[in-house]
């Protein structure tokens, strides 16, 4: 069994994808073809915001969002702790400070009320400013924007979401994709819509900042390719991805839905257990991973256990970035984040995607039942 099954998919969509790349080739216009065009509409048009601007992959998308803002060498970002190392790495990458917040143990997104405790903590210290927020929708469900946004407002703050997780989410009637200044996305091929290598895209309201972005993505070009109003970078989304985006982008409603018939079975399935994951109502998660908890000193047993029967599993993350070798000279001890450092102790993920059947989710809870005494 495949973790995430893209063959499953293929099986299904390979015609349509096919025709597309074939449609590519045949134009020979393999960077900023018409289906880049096409897929920013669609993707603009899903996520129900005025701009969409595609590039390279999620990582670029969300360091292109921090040069279009300006934010550098003095500024405070604050970031989650329990997320993949792209959220913060650009933002050192830039010069500016990643300031690690704890997570709600329950979301396992930004703590609302963490973060204005560590703002406070910034505008004390006095060396650094205050100026954004980068709030990631882990696992397939946004974060708590409804808290977020009053608290960014009273301090001044840019909100900037990571929803490379989150594509498909939704709180109350918006959609990920949809919250803050601006969202960055990824489509790597096991997100809820992936390509088939990589891939990225940016969502805003703001026609001037899309405007900035389309600039950045390539080398900060103006009228044409050889002026340049400002430094930028090289972060296209090609034609080919492009392509097997659309016919993705054209079947993921369904497909969203048959993730939550797969996360509602195990839901079913594992009631039993205090770990199952929580949807705070209003909410609707993409159901990017399906993770529950299992105490620290058993995991690697029951994983041991799993992969014996067959049934892979995964640890999303097994260490919390202020713990990470990278943000050393950042100070960040064990303690400082308690709630980000036992959700890196705990957190297991099953296989979930929208071609599991009910029987093959039956089987998976019922072998996850059986090694939780490995």
């Amino acid at each position: 069994m495949d973790f995430i099954d893209l063959k499953k998919q293929y099986q299904v969509l390979g015609p349509a994808i096919r025709a597309g790349i074939e449609r590519v080739l045949e134009r020979a216009a393999f960077i900023n073809g018409p289906e880049v065009g096409e897929l920013e509409k669609e993707l603009a048009a899903y996520v129900g915001v005025s701009e969409a601007v595609a590039c390279a992959n999620g990582t670029a998308a969300l360091e292109m969002l921090l040069m279009a803002l300006d934010l550098g060498p003095g500024d405070a970002v604050f970031c989650p702790a329990f997320t993949f190392i792209a959220t913060a790495e650009v933002v050192a990458l830039r010069g500016a400070r990643p300031v690690f917040v704890d997570i709600d143990p329950r979301t396992y997104n930004i703590d609302p009320a963490h973060l204005a405790v560590k703002i406070e903590e910034v505008r004390r210290a006095g060396r650094f400013r205050p100026r954004a927020v980068i709030a990631v929708d882990l696992f397939g469900l946004p974060a708590d924007y409804q808290r977020l946004e009053p608290l960014a407002e009273k301090h001044g703050l840019i909100i900037l979401e990571d929803a490379a997780q989150g594509f498909g989410g939704r709180q109350g009637t918006r959609r990920a994709g949809a919250f803050g200044r601006a969202a960055a996305t990824s489509f790597f091929p096991a997100k809820p819509l992936g390509c088939y290598g990589d891939g990225g895209a940016l969502l805003t309201d703001d026609p001037e900042l899309a405007g900035k972005l389309r600039s950045i993505r390539g080398h900060g070009a103006g009228r044409d390719r050889y002026e340049h109003l400002r430094l930028g970078t090289n972060s296209r989304l090609d034609s080919l991805q492009a392509a097997v985006l659309l016919v993705k982008l054209k079947a993921f409603p369904g497909e969203l839905e048959e993730r939550q018939r797969v996360a509602a079975r195990y839901g079913r399935r594992l009631s039993g257990l205090p770990s199952t994951p929580f949807i705070p109502e209003g909410c609707l998660s993409s159901w990017a991973q399906y993770t529950l908890r299992v105490p620290a000193e058993k995991r690697a047993g029951i994983m041991a256990a799993l992969k014996e029967k067959g049934l892979p599993t995964m640890i999303y993350y097994p260490r919390p970035l202020h713990l990470q070798p990278a943000f050393a000279a950042y100070g960040g001890r064990s303690g400082d984040l308690p709630a980000s450092e036992k959700a890196s102790a705990e957190v297991l993920s099953l296989p979930l995607h929208p071609y599991l059947s009910d029987g093959e989710v039956d089987s998976i809870a019922e072998k996850f039942l059986e090694s939780l005494d490995a």
